[in-house]
């Protein structure tokens, strides 16, 4: 799924409306429609709502919205929020459409002291502004979105919440943004709907389609998008009747160090149930008898130190490898990851300890092989590419670091992002907070290291073993409640994740 700027969206209105052809009232009412269908699904018959309407095209939705569920039978009130002179054309046409009804409710809002109270128990509607705001609230607009903050009533946001940017950020410190239960897009989401710090203004998001012609949203060009099960689906091979192990691959995993065999165990076992046909992985000695009793299916390379990795193996056996769990950042670590980065003739896989030895030696970015995958947590990657001021920021700097350096970068998180060499950045629709936990990362370099080891493009295996890593997390919750996953069920999972797909 395609994530557009306001502009792009505002542009696929016109074309539909020109090309349909529609008029934008009709459109309008299909779009509210779809959000009547929505919301009347999770109504109580003795429902109450209350809507708060622009006066703008955002509160001809609402004013569409109101109508529909009075003529289905629901108790409604419209707040009709006078923070412009003027109606839309639309928004007026629509307004004269509720008149009409002997049931409407509505209650003009000039100033604060016209601001009705909340009912408790009633639902909350924001139709107050759209995506196209680009300026912070004020006025009664304002003190209208404080009302709704200050209650307690379950809020869905149609379109965007009120105050909060589409494309840019938001001083939330300083401007007034409604704080959404639910948000309804149409269509597309919006970029502001994938950061960390809006997630207490959007709430649960969902996209409804409202038609928009396909002429223009299948030809439209950008470079962010959503993984879904459609996109990821083709990627998958087809296992021949008479391939054997050597087939699928030999992957190299360097990882673990005194009191870190665990990360090395995880990412192991992951690759290999993601399908690696042969897996070596290289560990100090403490870590042999662990690795072989916990997986006697992977084969064991012994660093000559007891304690942490120190040299490297003889390279060339190996079609994949994987790098960071549990390694540890001794000073023969070190010169260790700088002959592997110099030595390697794939791409390879950098994980944990292994980027941090890069984010302290940043001039190896340009010789680390086209194509590797870094996998990042939000702190790893400050340490690697610097600070930012917000996620947009953030976006931006994860996006030139792939493009400079010809390297794929997972960022880890809700809705992980997947920067590529040309610049695209892909964000995840799986997982769960119960996968915050010790391991999980190490579950998604070993799923990596097993997509790579069986020929998937590393483009292909990085947006792969992100999507499966979330189903398989998500499976995990289901089964066993978010609070209680740990890493090896993610593991246990990853059959049932490919199954799915």
């Amino acid at each position: 799924m395609k994530i557009l700027t306001v502009e792009q969206i505002r542009q696929a209105d016109t074309f539909t409306i020109e090309h349909e052809p529609i008029l934008s009232v009709d459109l309008m009412e299909r779009a509210a429609n779809q959000v009547f269908e929505w919301i009347r699904k999770r109504l109580q018959p003795h429902s109450q709502v209350m809507i708060f309407a622009g006066t703008g095209n955002n509160g001809g939705d609402g004013l569409v919205l109101a109508r529909l569920l009075i003529e289905n039978g629901y108790s409604v009130t419209t707040c009709l929020v006078w923070f412009l002179d003027k109606l839309s054309p639309d928004c007026e046409t629509n307004l004269q459409r509720l008149k009409e009804l002997t049931d409407a409710k509505i209650v003009d809002v000039h100033q604060e002291a016209d601001l009705p109270v909340l009912t408790e128990d009633a639902i909350v509607v924001d139709a107050l502004f759209g995506s196209g705001l680009n300026k912070p609230l004020k006025g009664i607009a304002a003190d209208t979105v404080k009302l709704i903050n200050g209650g307690r009533n379950v809020v869905v946001a149609i379109d965007i919440p009120s105050g909060l940017y589409a494309d840019k950020a938001v001083d939330a410190k300083r401007e007034t943004v409604l704080e959404a239960d639910y948000t309804i897009s149409f269509e597309f989401p919006k970029m502001a709907f994938l950061w960390p710090e809006n997630d207490r203004f959007v709430g649960r998001w969902e996209v409804l389609p409202i038609g928009l012609h396909t002429g223009f949203t299948q030809a439209v060009q950008t470079p962010f998008t959503l993984i879904d099960a459609a996109q990821i689906q083709p990627f998958l091979k087809k296992r021949a009747k008479f391939s054997h192990k050597g087939t699928y691959g030999h992957a190299l995993l360097i990882a673990g160090s005194a009191g870190k065999t665990g990360a090395a165990i995880l990412s192991a076992r992951a690759c290999l149930r993601t399908g690696a046909g042969l897996l070596h992985v290289h560990l100090p000695g403490k870590a042999q008898i662990p690795m072989q009793s916990a997986l006697p299916e992977a084969m064991i390379s012994m660093d000559s130190n007891a304690d942490h990795f120190s040299e490297l193996p003889e390279l060339a056996p190996f079609n994949t490898i994987a790098i960071g769990p549990g390694l540890g950042m001794h000073d023969d670590s070190v010169q260790a990851l700088k002959l592997l980065i110099q030595q390697s003739r794939h791409p390879l896989i950098l994980d944990a300890d292994a980027l941090n030895i890069l984010s302290e030696n940043r001039t190896w970015l340009a010789f680390l092989p086209k194509n590797s995958i870094l996998t990042p947590h939000p702190g790893e990657f400050e340490r690697l590419a610097g600070s930012w001021s917000d996620s947009f920021e953030r976006l931006e700097l994860q996006r030139q670091l792939s493009l400079k350096f010809g390297i794929i970068i997972i960022l880890k998180g809700a809705h992980s992002c997947v920067t590529l060499p040309d610049g695209q950045a892909v964000f995840n629709t799986t997982g769960n907070p119960g996968m915050a936990t010790a391991g999980s990362g190490d579950v998604l370099t070993g799923m990596l290291t097993g997509l790579l080891a069986q020929q998937y493009s590393p483009m292909q295996a990085a947006l792969l073993a992100v999507y499966l890593h979330g189903v398989a997390g998500d499976l995990a919750a289901e089964k066993l409640g978010m609070e209680s996953v740990i890493a090896s069920d993610i593991v246990y999972c990853i059959a049932k994740a490919f199954k799915s797909l």
